[in-house]
């Protein structure tokens, strides 16, 4: 059993790396197309593989590789080369300064390599968080790629003044989910690192991939936040092994250090775009939406929420938690309140991303069985969604030329496959009874029990701003708007593939959301905590699947009201003469006209350039203060 164990996580982590290099070297498009779908397809089986093992097994840990010598060194020889591609694209953009980040937390990780002698333990290993992590890669991460794969040909049809580099684009979305498997498998922080490095570099390339000015600010912009959670990290790995010889996770766990805690937590509050750190993740929707959809859903920012929820069991009731906490529920409603100003559909979504994530930080921040149960869901749901709403804007975007939301008034009209989708998604965000609401409420009550006024006002006033953007946007998706020149849909059939296996799997997630909890989220809480509450009875579960068929409602009503609009469109008087789309009209005078009907946006009091300044100052200052106590304690 352990040799095949042996083979199939190499297998894993090493394949999709196989297939970045086929699609970097073929030109063809129609092989290129092939190799992806064969490697998704082999992705999917090795993951379900390695499942089934491991529930033959008992579901028992797995940690595998102590002696990995060789490999140690490989990995080494990879820092260097990464820091040097750091150190060169700083000097040729004059942006030198960024690689001063990359050359301190490489110089230290190479001492600590080279210096310290380190107790011989296990690199890998595999339980149900780890696992649940690698089915969200290959799942949601497969699907994008799929989407990608004929994304990309339409991208270039339209922006042709870019230069179609699709062959390396879609190559490191592979790199991506590889660096992702083999980071969420590690066990040792040496190892967690190097991966976690891996994924910095490849979102600058992914962000930068147009290599308009644009595009490669926001890019090292990406690139020196992470950096600097990547020099946490470092700074951590290097006191636990002066400390106690060890870089194991959970020698840090159960050694209960706060400030090499704390130092770990930064890294993955910056990696989940935490304020003061989340601008980098609203600069990434320059890129293609595959890399959009794959850097918020199932790679980079998971990454983050990922480490943290491995602290949390450490994070209780201390001081480092406290400011996870804080800062994750700060981050919660500060970002809902900006996504109302947004009227750029990749924005809202950027917007709810940061938002979402830091409700699941602040769940791990509390650090009980409750919210982490709640945190895992919320990761779960937000990933198969939010993947499934870029890519359905993306789709949009080719087929109408735009992604703003006042531009898709009346999209159930126009264009009915995609408006379904993204009815869908955006009940699922944010409507009851459906799983993510679901998680709130639990997190809701897993606040409150724990006596944080603080984070119940935060998650409270926070769903209230949610419930305001999604409804603004669904709203003019269901609007009766005849369209005046019928618009083509140019969207894929690989598109449609991944969008339409998203909604199904959204869909039977909640239906099944009770075995969800129980064979699933538990047995995660189970090895994190070495115990598990009933969070929610199996009453309250079987109640809350008959609700949940109420999902079946939003499309069916998108298509009756589609269905229907012969027979409800009425003509409204415009003064003047109605040209027959509501939006146009005749004046008096015989000049043609339109009407323009948009959304509240409340720009002046809750826009970008109003609130996330004194976010950030706000988040910033929490952050030094608590540092300054830690590193006080610790001198």
């Amino acid at each position: 059993m352990e040799g095949v164990n042996m083979t199939l996580i190499p297998a894993l982590i090493l394949m999709p790396l196989l297939s970045a290099i086929l699609i970097l070297i073929c030109k063809k498009e129609k092989i290129r197309s092939l190799i992806i779908y064969v490697s998704v397809f082999l992705i999917l089986a090795c993951t379900a593989a390695i499942i089934a093992m491991w529930l033959v097994d008992d579901q028992a840990t797995w940690n595998l590789y102590t002696r990995t010598s060789a490999l140690d060194h490989l990995m080494q020889t990879v820092e260097i080369a990464l820091m040097l591609f750091i150190i060169y694209q700083c000097f040729i953009h004059r942006k030198k300064w960024i690689a001063l980040f990359s050359i301190a937390q490489t110089a230290l990780m190479l001492w600590v390599e080279q210096t310290i002698p380190l107790v011989e333990s296990t690199h890998t290993q595999v339980d149900a968080l780890a696992l649940l992590m690698c089915v969200i890669c290959a799942v949601v991460g497969g699907l994008i790629a799929v989407y990608a794969s004929g994304y990309m040909k339409s991208y270039h049809q339209h922006h042709r003044e870019y230069t179609d580099r699709s062959s390396l684009f879609l190559s490191m979305l592979f790199v991506f989910m590889s660096a992702m498997f083999a980071l969420v498998l590690s066990s040792n922080l040496i190892w967690i690192y190097f991966f976690w490095e891996i994924t910095s570099v490849i979102s600058f390339i992914l962000i930068g991939y147009t290599r308009t000015q644009e595009a490669v600010d926001n890019s090292f912009r990406a690139l020196w936040m992470n950096l600097l959670g990547g020099l946490g990290f470092a700074v951590a790995i290097w006191l636990c092994a002066m400390n106690r010889h060890s870089v194991q996770l959970s020698d840090v766990i159960d050694s209960g250090n706060q400030f090499i805690i704390a130092c770990l937590a930064l890294a993955g509050l910056t990696k989940s775009a935490q304020l003061p750190f989340s601008t980098w993740l609203y600069g990434a929707m320059v890129a293609p939406t595959p890399s959009s959809a794959l850097l918020h859903s199932a790679t980079m920012v998971k990454a983050g929420v990922y480490l943290l929820i491995r602290l949390s069991p450490a994070l209780y009731g201390t001081l480092t938690g406290a400011m996870v906490a804080f800062i994750g529920g700060f981050t919660f409603i500060a970002a809902s309140m900006m996504a109302i100003a947004q009227n750029d559909a990749k924005k809202v979504l950027a917007f709810s991303t940061v938002s979402n994530l830091g409700l699941i930080v602040a769940c791990a921040g509390i650090g009980v069985e409750e919210t982490v149960w709640a945190a895992i869901l919320l990761m779960i749901f937000h990933s198969v969604s939010k993947s499934m709403l870029f890519e359905a804007v993306g789709a949009t975007e080719n087929s109408i030329g735009s992604r703003d939301i006042e531009h898709m008034h009346g999209l159930i009209l126009r264009l009915p496959k995609l408006a379904y989708i993204m009815g869908i998604g955006i009940a699922g965000m944010y409507l009851a009874p459906f799983g993510m609401l679901i998680s709130k409420w639990v997190a809701l009550k897993s606040f409150v029990d724990s006596g944080n006024v603080i984070l119940v006002i935060f998650i409270a006033f926070g769903s209230a701003t949610t419930m305001f953007y999604w409804t603004k946007w669904l709203g003019k998706l269901i609007a009766m708007h005849q369209p005046r020149n019928p618009e083509k849909d140019l969207t894929r059939k690989s598109e449609y593939f991944s969008m339409h296996v998203l909604g199904a799997i959204m869909i039977l997630l909640c239906l099944l959301f009770p075995e969800l909890a129980r064979q699933i989220v538990n047995p995660i809480v189970l090895t994190l905590f070495g115990q598990t509450t009933e969070v929610l009875s199996m009453s309250e579960l079987t109640t809350m699947v008959i609700m949940v068929f109420s999902v079946l409602i939003v499309p069916a009503v998108m298509f009756l009201i589609s269905r229907s609009t012969h027979r409800e469109y009425v003509p409204i008087y415009m003064c003047g003469i109605n040209e027959g789309d509501n939006t146009h009209y005749t004046g008096s005078l015989g000049k043609p006209r339109k009407l323009y009907l948009t959304n509240w946006y409340l720009r002046f009091q809750m826009g970008r350039r109003r609130l996330l300044k004194p976010a950030e100052i706000i988040s910033a200052s929490v952050l030094i203060v608590i540092f300054a106590l830690l590193l006080g304690g610790v001198l």
